[in-house]
């Protein structure tokens, strides 16, 4: 099987590099697959990761993405074309977002077999969080992509309130909630010995700015640190690129705390060591965009989690048996307390983050792959045999076998 994965692809840096790249890492290893990544354009002479076919026909705020996708390809003639897909994946220009999002159709329209794997919905999306301008043209602009992505042979969402809204809403077909799972294949056994020695360690991990931001998370840090030693608060990620020079900007002011890290972009190699010695994460999100991969991050390294109280992120704690305590949304008292309760409680951190890694074990990248797979050879399969069946269709006015022999067969009468 022949495979085009669309999406933003290391060392790019734009949304779901890192969830692209598990995927390709996973389908690389399949001797049966064959994959091209079409990937954005980088800014600058960058060397490409070893041993992926990438070809970077298309640029982040560019109209002309689809034909440049389409004529990829038509050159490529792949089995499957698969879209890893953000309403922002082409751009923050509106008109080159939504030019990009037309791009499913116009690859199901080519003959190709077309899959979206779709992170979040422009209904559940806090616009006055992402900053835009205006919100109710962007509603009408985000229904009507909606609705061209579900033109696709099929759709992927990551909670099955998402699939719940697509069918039910929009009358969406093959549409198939498939969860994001975690990005290794083997989750790390939490090693407690490195928790909490000598500090508790409170991460928080993301791209801030927009509807992630650090100021409350400080905040109950403040109230948190009067009440228990040994405490330090670890800030890791980069802007949003929304937000240019936000993190700096906190990291400017917050400079002569030594309890408060602010550690920048962390390198794929590094997050690992991050997320080990982290005592508990946390979600300081003011709303959602889909379900967190900083939450499944948690999970691969048997981490307990904090989060605002978000319907996605509870849904998503319920669906894959994730355990998070949640704190009232916008208040850093009431994260204050949660952090108190479970730091104060050595025993309910650890029954959590066994959790966690059980959740882990159930939802790894193979198992997730795979479920993609099979899915995807179904349809090869069907479609290899529409000849055979159109060939083999009887004529409506040929009688049926059946017809026939209840016909000659005589008939049954009964003892008298």
């Amino acid at each position: 099987m022949k495979i085009c994965l669309v999406s933003a692809f290391p060392p790019s840096r734009r949304g779901l590099n890192e969830y692209g790249f598990h995927i390709a890492r996973e389908l690389q290893r399949d001797p049966l697959l064959s994959l091209t990544i079409l990937a954005d354009e980088l800014a600058g002479p960058v060397e490409e990761l070893s041993d992926y076919d990438v070809v970077r026909c298309w640029r982040f705020d560019s109209i002309a993405n689809p034909a440049r996708l389409l004529q990829a390809i038509y050159d490529l003639k792949p089995d499957v074309v698969w879209f890893n897909l953000l309403f922002s994946t082409f751009g923050n220009n509106p008109v080159a977002a939504f030019s990009g999002l037309t791009q499913p159709v116009l690859s199901r329209l080519s003959g190709r077999y077309t899959h979206v794997t779709l992170h979040h919905l422009m209904d559940n999306i806090s616009l006055v969080d992402s900053g835009v301008r205006f919100p109710r043209l962007y509603r009408v602009a985000g229904s009507a992509a909606t609705r061209i992505l579900l033109m696709a042979n099929s759709i992927s969402v990551l909670l099955p309130a998402y699939r719940r809204t697509l069918i039910d809403k929009y009358r969406g077909e093959n549409v198939h909630f498939r969860a994001h799972g975690i990005l290794g294949g083997r989750p790390e056994p939490p090693d407690f010995s490195q928790r909490g020695n000598p500090e508790r360690r409170i991460l928080a991990f993301g791209k801030w700015g927009t509807y992630k931001r650090v100021e409350l998370l400080i905040a109950a840090f403040d109230r948190l640190r009067a009440q228990l030693p040994n405490l330090r608060l670890i800030v890791a990620g980069s802007n949003h690129p929304m937000t240019p020079g936000y993190i700096e900007t906190i990291a400017e002011e917050m400079k002569d705390d030594p309890h408060i890290e602010f550690t920048g972009y962390v390198q794929e190699d590094d997050i690992a060591e991050l997320f080990r010695k982290a005592s508990v994460l946390v979600l300081p999100y003011s709303s959602a965009a889909g379900a967190s991969g900083v939450a499944h991050l948690a999970c691969e390294f048997g981490v307990p989690i904090v989060s605002a109280g978000i319907d996605d992120f509870r849904d998503m704690a319920r669906d894959e048996g994730i355990a998070i305590e949640f704190y009232e949304t916008g208040s850093a008292a009431s994260l204050a307390i949660q952090l108190n309760q479970l730091l104060s409680h050595p025993e309910r951190l650890q029954e959590m983050s066994e959790q966690n890694f059980s959740a882990a074990l159930r939802m790894t990248m193979p198992q997730i792959i795979r479920q993609y797979l099979r899915s995807f050879d179904l349809h090869q399969r069907a479609r290899a045999l529409e000849p055979i069946s159109r060939f083999r269709r009887i004529p409506s006015w040929v009688p049926s076998r059946s017809a026939i022999f209840r016909a000659a067969a005589p008939r049954w009468q009964p003892w008298t």
